[in-house]
């Protein structure tokens, strides 16, 4: 009973002693923690892929220490003057492994491919089928297809519902996303644009570019992570459409009631608006 007694006395000086240093101990330098700010630096406004960041972009602010990553940017002469390897929005702490010292290549998003998808442009034809020269990279589109075939009809494909577009390029070469001009140079407008795209999408939009005019409407314009979810979608629409990979997806169209050509409907039973939604345009 004695050796029982004493085994509870000290168990309980071993719970006293813990809950002391818990209390006095653990528990105000983790106070401290909390209480402590650090100085960081902070996006004023939105900067692009490729940018170069100025002091009017940035901002430092006060800021909780705790939890914060490891390789978050504290100085904001460590910011200036170096280029975004990534989108930075409003709000945004930067990070060191977003900027980089040297500009963007040319055509560095090429890079990106991995071999699922492809990189193909088409002709922006007027000023207002490439949203009067205000489209950019990053943003997604709807692409509908004006004066298609001998009827020059309009046809609203669910395979281009949303693609994303990966750089605008003008006559001369220069991707407009990229390469900035020098001063008093007049900005130069998108004469092409480049999207990412599925085998299917591609060779879709290859034979748009040659029987018809192609025309962008912008969906959206923002976080990649929202833009993603519209991608998505599109992917799901692509995956009901052709549901088996084919090395001849123009075959499994053509015998699904498709078109042989884009402006003649290979049979002529069957309803366009199965592959497209078709408005007859007004001579």
């Amino acid at each position: 009973m004695k050796k029982f007694l004493k085994n509870r006395i000290i168990l309980g000086l071993i719970c006293i002693v813990v809950s002391l240093l818990i209390c006095f101990g653990i528990t105000p330098m983790f106070n401290d923690a909390l209480k402590s700010k650090v100085t960081l630096v902070r996006v004023t406004k939105e900067i692009r892929t490729g940018e170069q960041i100025t002091d009017k972009m940035v901002t430092s602010v006060e800021a909780v220490g705790y939890n914060l990553p490891s390789n978050v940017i504290y100085k904001i002469e460590e910011v200036v003057g170096k280029y975004a390897n990534a989108d930075l929005y409003k709000g945004d702490y930067i990070l060191k492994s977003k900027l980089s010292d040297t500009p963007m290549l040319r055509n560095a998003y090429l890079n990106k491919l991995n071999g699922e998808n492809r990189a193909i442009s088409v002709s922006i034809k007027s000023f207002a089928s490439g949203l009067s020269g205000k489209l950019e990279a990053g943003d997604i589109v709807s692409l509908i297809a004006a004066d298609v075939g001998s009827q020059r009809e309009t046809l609203v494909y669910p395979e281009l519902q949303y693609v994303e577009i990966i750089a605008t390029t003008g006559s001369s070469g220069s991707d407009q996303n990229v390469q900035e001009r020098g001063n008093g140079e007049e900005e130069e407008l998108a004469s092409t644009i480049t999207v990412l795209a599925s085998p299917e999408q591609s060779r879709l939009l290859a034979e748009l570019e040659q029987t018809g005019k192609l025309h962008a409407a912008l969906v959206f314009r923002g976080e990649s992570t929202q833009a993603q979810k519209f991608l998505d979608e599109q992917a799901s629409v692509l995956k009901e459409l052709y549901p088996e990979e084919t090395e001849d997806p123009k075959k499994d169209r053509d015998e699904s009631g498709g078109t042989d050509d884009l402006g003649e409907w290979a049979n002529p039973e069957l309803e366009p608006a199965g592959d497209a939604v078709v408005e007859n345009e007004q001579q």
